[in-house]
């Protein structure tokens, strides 16, 4: 082999050899992220039976919430201003899916003995409201109760994501966009 054909097999070899260098250099200098959901995935845990009942005067069928996705305010009767957002945030993440928003449902779990006023829900058609101890619920991982999280039950009813407190609408819809686009079932 001549000089010249040396260096163009070496050429070559470092040719087909540079992206596959190029490629595990960026992967240890800008590792991938962990995870592409926004929300937290939690230990499955279904809605419990007979610690979940309806508030006087105020809509709930479990049996609709069957085959569909929930998303679940946790929070006290009183509607404060985080609750309002909270509330608003629900209707407009599940309206965000446009022609899939049949698929989702919303649920206000109430954590305490008030009933929500009227006033509250005027601007939420659709939503049911129900009472029960979220104290089934795992635990936030920053030790916050509860109250005040949005969570996320699958079509088989196991509550499965939880959302941080005060969370980005528009990274709720990603989440759900993604869940429906690939979800068989609901």
């Amino acid at each position: 082999m001549d000089r010249k054909a040396r260096w163009t097999l070496a050429l070559l070899a470092l040719v087909c050899a540079l992206p596959v260098a190029a490629s595990y250099f960026s992967f240890y200098l800008w590792p991938p992220r962990g995870q592409i959901n926004y929300g937290d995935l939690i230990a499955p845990a279904p809605l419990p039976e007979g610690q979940v009942s309806a508030v006087a005067g105020l809509a709930f069928d479990p049996e609709s919430l069957q085959g569909h996705w929930v998303l679940i305010y946790v929070g006290p009767a009183e509607c404060d201003r985080v609750c309002a957002e909270a509330l608003y945030d629900l209707r407009q993440v599940r309206l965000a899916q446009g022609k899939e928003m049949h698929r989702v449902e919303r649920l206000w779990l109430v954590s305490d003995a008030g009933t929500p006023e009227a006033a509250a829900l005027a601007n939420h058609a659709g939503l049911q409201v129900a009472r029960s101890d979220p104290a089934w619920l795992s635990p936030p991982g920053d030790g916050s109760p509860a109250a005040g999280h949005v969570y996320l039950m699958d079509p088989l009813g196991m509550v499965m994501m939880r959302y941080p407190l005060g969370p980005e609408p528009k990274r709720m819809v990603k989440d759900l966009e993604r869940l429906l686009k690939y979800s068989r079932i609901g």
